[in-house]
């Protein structure tokens, strides 16, 4: 098989969107669940949708499960289902798992099976929602190791208008820029909708404008020091 070929186990809200955005983007999915209305639902938008037991290590065996870049786990609900479906991945040697986890039992047991690439989607939007609710000049952050932050701001009222290199990022505030987005007012059909754009890579004479957003990598507390200082 050619490379970006994946598996998405489990159809729910977390998987559907999995499966969609890989097709989208040119992936070949081979969706499953255990549910025929779930897989009917998906069918039309992904190279494969089957509906079997994914416990069970023959059927996984029938779909050459074990040919494909990487399996993701996105079962939700059943942990048991999760698990039995994990070690079946894993009698199976597929190369790569990718699975969700709910709580820290849960991601605690996973880890003992010695897989690695474990998310917990809760826990991230959680923390992105708390982080809004405290700053509302954050529209969106990855959160990193060791206290360190990609964050995309909405553009301080005293940055507007001015260049990169007035502003300083690295040299007064130890922040480096990544890129800056904007928002503009685009005609849909009949409808006005925003969109937001990439800058690309930003020059030093850049001028920072009202709709703009800027996405900088840094210290929590090193951010939080140029929004206070800014807005």
């Amino acid at each position: 098989m050619s490379n970006n070929q994946f598996v998405v186990i489990g159809i729910g809200q977390f998987g559907e969107a999995i499966a969609r955005t890989l097709s989208e983007k040119g992936a070949e999915v081979l969706a499953i669940d255990k549910s025929q209305e779930k897989v009917d639902y998906i069918a039309n938008d992904v190279a494969y949708a089957v509906a079997l037991d994914s416990t069970d290590k023959n059927a996984l065996l029938s779909q050459n499960i074990q040919n494909y870049d990487a399996v993701v786990i996105a079962i939700g609900e059943d942990f048991e289902e999760l698990l039995l479906t994990a070690v079946n991945l894993i009698e199976l040697n597929i190369s790569r798992i990718i699975v969700r986890a709910k709580g820290k039992v849960n991601r605690l047991i996973l880890e003992k099976l010695g897989l690695k690439e474990i998310f917990s989607p809760e826990h991230a939007v959680g923390a992105v929602v708390a982080e809004r609710l405290l700053n509302p000049s954050i529209v969106n952050f990855l959160d990193l190791p060791d206290g360190y932050v990609i964050t995309e701001i909405k553009a301080p009222k005293s940055v507007i208008g001015q260049t990169l290199q007035s502003i300083q990022l690295r040299e007064a505030y130890n922040i480096n820029l990544v890129t800056i987005k904007n928002e503009v007012e685009e005609r849909d059909g009949d409808e006005v909708v925003k969109r937001q754009h990439i800058k690309g890579v930003p020059h030093r004479d850049t001028v920072i404008n009202e709709n703009d957003f800027i996405v900088v990598f840094g210290s929590t507390r090193d951010i939080q020091k140029f929004i206070d200082i800014n807005n």
